[in-house]
């Protein structure tokens, strides 16, 4: 998840500095922020709880099972 942010900053840099040189009505202006709102859009998505799978669902109705033991280092 941490690359989708990376690459939503550097679509946000890459707009500004677009818009500043063509200016805030460009179409390269308004397509370098489109980039950005897909960008958005798609960490939006990923952020999106999956469905859990049925081990999952057994391991919340039985978390003591030795099969769904956690171990932390």
């Amino acid at each position: 998840m941490n690359n989708i942010q990376e690459k939503i900053d550097e679509e946000l840099a890459n707009a500004r500095a677009v818009c500043d040189i063509k200016g805030g009505t460009s179409g390269e202006c308004a397509a370098a922020w489109d980039a950005v709102e897909e960008l958005q859009a798609e960490a939006s998505h990923q952020k999106q709880s999956k469905p859990k799978n049925s081990f999952e669902k057994y391991c919340d109705d039985n978390p003591d099972a030795a099969e769904c033991r956690l171990y932390e280092e």
